[in-house]
């Protein structure tokens, strides 16, 4: 891989994480005085380091850091200011799945490729790489086990008042719902994914 490829990839990886961290300090703002909020202050602040140090890397080899315009209304389809808008966290922390899935996706593809040319000078540029792989692994898991927590209050908050005896050994197994976190529309996002393509 040439390094003006190598810039090209790493260009859209900058836009990708710098559009990420503008996401996340209005959603920190939307969700300010909750746990969540703090959460995506957080989660822009890593962003961050990402953006520098991605930005660092393209000056190391020659590029200049460029963006590449609103990378996430291609991803998932809306626009910035449609995402903005929205006020259910359920809702906000399913397109945080959907970009964070398509960040670790696009930089594993990255990193392999890389290893595949088996040259030392790509050492740094690769552990950049897993490094912020990771972090966009944690942001994911921290995503799906908001969902789960919230769908699990849901239906404790439905199916049981406060006072209410459970006698689990008269309840018959009908009773009980075979999937009572999650609906059919959620399940996809909030099913645990193993990374299996992750060989590195």
């Amino acid at each position: 891989m040439n390094v003006d490829t190598i810039i090209s990839k790493l260009n859209w990886f900058y836009s990708l994480e710098l559009n990420q961290v503008d996401l996340y300090h209005v959603q920190s703002k939307t969700f300010n005085g909750r746990y969540s909020g703090v959460v995506f202050e957080r989660c822009a602040y890593i962003e961050q380091n990402h953006v520098d140090n991605i930005g660092e890397k393209i000056k190391g080899l020659g590029g200049k850091p460029t963006v590449l315009g609103d990378i996430i209304s291609s991803i998932i389809g809306k626009l910035a200011g449609e995402l903005i808008s929205m006020t259910s966290l359920e809702d906000t922390l399913a397109i945080n799945i959907m970009l964070e899935q398509k960040a670790m996706k696009d930089y594993n593809d990255l990193i392999q490729k890389l290893h595949q040319e088996d040259n030392e000078d790509n050492d740094d540029l690769i552990k950049i790489l897993q490094h912020n792989f990771v972090d966009e692994h944690l942001h994911t898991e921290w995503f799906r086990t908001k969902i789960i927590a919230i769908k699990q209050y849901e239906f404790t908050a439905k199916h049981f008042r406060a006072g209410t005896k459970i006698q689990p050994e008269s309840q018959s197994r009908e009773d009980i719902p075979k999937n009572p976190i999650c609906s059919p529309k959620r399940a996809k996002i909030i099913k645990p994914r193993p990374i299996k393509t992750v060989k590195w």
